[in-house]
């Protein structure tokens, strides 16, 4: 069984350890990293490469700023938020940044493991009462539908990036954001870039 590598970045030391003992127990989940800050975020996915990243939303340099850092140093990690807040504003950010799931702290360490299991697996997680309040606003199908890099590049489209600065934002070929935007455009339902944009904005 290959095991599962996780970093855990949150301000407050008791659970941030609580967290890492609780998942250090499963057989196939190994701890690689901790740490407190959007800067420590950042470097750990640098130096470790974890299969995911568990950031909490609410701490020094802001958790959900800190995903496009994170996923430039190490594209393959899956970043999952934790958060005490049930508000969506928040949970749409981290999905538009390229979370690849999103758990209400609370949530006990089995909860947890299906969390990370499904973002490994290359599904997006959303706590149940959380996945309640987006369907009620109607934006899930839009938000969820896109992959993480396909949220980055319609968002810099949204902000009125070209293909070509979006690329050398993303340190990708011009060619390769012409295709997400092909997947974007089909996705969103929408005959132009600018027709994106503007459903993308709409409900933000």
């Amino acid at each position: 069984m290959t095991a599962i590598t996780i970093a855990i970045v949150d301000d407050h030391p008791l659970f941030r350890e609580g967290v890492s003992r609780s998942l250090s127990e499963i057989d196939d989940f190994v701890v690689v990293g901790e740490g407190a800050s959007a800067d420590d975020a950042a470097t750990l996915a640098a130096s470790h490469r974890p299969d995911v990243l568990v950031l909490d939303v609410s701490m020094p340099g802001g958790g959900i700023d800190a995903i496009p850092e994170i996923l430039a140093r190490s594209p393959q990690t899956k970043v999952l938020m934790l958060t005490a807040s049930e508000e969506v504003d928040p949970l749409i950010a981290a999905l538009r940044r390229g979370a690849a799931g999103y758990v209400v702290k609370g949530i006990g360490s089995r909860g947890l493991a299906e969390a990370i299991r499904t973002v490994v697996g290359g599904s997006r997680y959303i706590s149940p009462s959380m996945r309640a309040k987006v369907i009620e606003t109607s934006l899930f199908v839009e938000r969820t539908s896109l992959t993480a890099r396909e949220l980055e590049v319609i968002g810099l489209v949204a902000e009125g990036l070209s293909n070509k600065h979006i690329g050398r934002r993303l340190n990708l070929q011009e060619k390769t954001i012409k295709h997400h935007m092909t997947e974007i455009l089909s996705k969103l339902g929408a005959s132009n870039r600018t027709e994106a944009a503007i459903r993308w904005r709409q409900g933000t």
